[in-house]
């Protein structure tokens, strides 16, 4: 049986940023990563101010600046019958940038010492070694590891946060398609968030530079479209943007077929993450293992990567560098009172991020302007006007 230190389970946004946190503080861990290679999806990180300190305290911030521009405005609209019944404006006066999700994986892999990430590694169970109290891991390939700590970065269907007996995720009754669209000679759109509700269906586009647009289709009531394959996909978000403007329909028509995403939209209840127990001996979650949430405030990878600087930081403080890279001297009790710090550092941030993203959510589904107006007002009493207040939070140093 192989002895490691540190274990990360998964590969993504979360998993990485973990170990690139930690090795910035001299701590050496291991990522298991169940693919063949660094996944790669179709999808966009609108990135507010909170996310881009994660990155500058992560080191792969300057990076990423040099292939997304600004974003100065957010707009809001709302149609009925074809015509503009409600805008809302807000200009953007911290920092916002769109950038690609293989382009952040890609940053924060290759800052890793090689060898970090194992490929191939696939997860079927964990168990309490009955002696010392630490994880055991078992692999699909057969192998077995024994952790001194397990980081499940597995995302919402995750092994990790079954063993730490949470509840099942939940899910919106709405799927969401995801993609991008390039145009060799400009798209001509100006630099903001745009974001439109008309009947049943919110769409939403954000451009990455002056030739590439990330964009996102949300179908409120349609819950049954699995998208068999890449085609299916695009045909589904043709009728689904079938009432909008020629330009939302040109733009997906003329999309990177292969960047396409479909995904039945899933939360962890704000009650679960106020209440949950996100640690069982040296084990712990982060990223959407730990409180996957809908796209509605956007802040899904910023949250990641905030879990990642604030984990690594509490590690740190009761491990730091100076107990070998198996961490022998490192007790069952120091390392839960590590953990212990994280998620009492991280809850109360992580239920307001979700209890305003569920709230929004509701609010966007539904069809009764009195509901609607029932979840604004929730919204207004329970986060104040300032309804961007949350991309002020900064999670601070490593």
């Amino acid at each position: 049986m192989e002895e490691i230190g540190i274990v990360i389970v998964g590969g993504g946004i979360a998993g990485l940023a973990t170990s690139l946190a930690l090795h910035r503080k001299g701590i050496k861990s291991v990522v298991l990563e169940r693919a063949e290679k660094e996944r790669s999806e179709g999808a966009g990180i609108g990135t507010l101010t909170n996310g881009w300190r994660a990155l500058d305290q992560l080191g792969v911030s300057d990076r990423l600046r040099l292939t997304s521009n600004l974003i100065h405005k957010a707009r809001t609209m709302l149609i009925e019958d074809g015509k503009k019944k409600r805008e809302f404006v807000l200009n953007i006066k911290d920092e916002a940038r769109c950038i690609r999700r293989n382009d952040l994986v890609e940053a924060l892999a290759d800052a890793l010492p090689d060898g970090t990430i194992r490929f191939n590694s696939q997860i079927v169970s964990i168990q309490e070694d009955e002696t010392t109290s630490f994880p055991i891991v078992h692999l699909s390939n057969g192998n077995t590891i024994k952790a001194k700590v397990l980081i499940g970065c597995d995302g919402a269907n995750s092994i990790v946060s079954d063993y730490l007996r949470l509840g099942p995720i939940k899910a919106f009754a709405c799927r969401a398609v995801r993609g991008f669209t390039n145009y060799p000679n400009g798209h001509g759109f100006p630099h903001e968030l745009l974001r439109m509700k008309t009947g049943n269906v919110l769409v939403g586009r954000l451009p990455l530079n002056d030739n590439q647009v990330f964009w996102f289709v949300v179908h409120m009531q349609d819950s049954q479209h699995n998208g068999k394959d890449q085609k299916s996909i695009a045909n589904v978000t043709l009728k689904w943007v079938d009432k909008l403007s020629e330009d939302w329909k040109e733009m997906v028509k003329r999309c990177d077929v292969e960047s396409l995403t479909l995904t039945h939209l899933r939360y962890r209840s704000p009650w679960e993450i106020m209440f949950g127990k996100f640690r069982r001996g040296t084990v712990t979650v982060a990223g959407d293992a730990m409180h996957v949430m809908g796209p509605f405030l956007g802040q899904g990878g910023s949250a990641a990567l905030e879990d990642a600087v604030v984990l690594a930081r509490c590690l740190a403080r009761k491990l730091g560098p100076d107990h070998g890279d198996l961490l022998k001297d490192c007790s069952v009790k120091s390392i839960g009172e590590a953990i212990d710090e994280y998620v009492s550092e991280r809850r109360m941030r992580l239920v307001g991020l979700s209890t305003q993203t569920y709230l929004t959510g509701r609010s966007l589904q539904t069809q009764s302007m009195v509901v609607r107006i029932m979840f604004i007002v929730l919204l207004v009493l329970l986060f104040g006007r300032d309804q961007i207040h949350h991309t002020k939070y900064d999670c601070g140093r490593l």
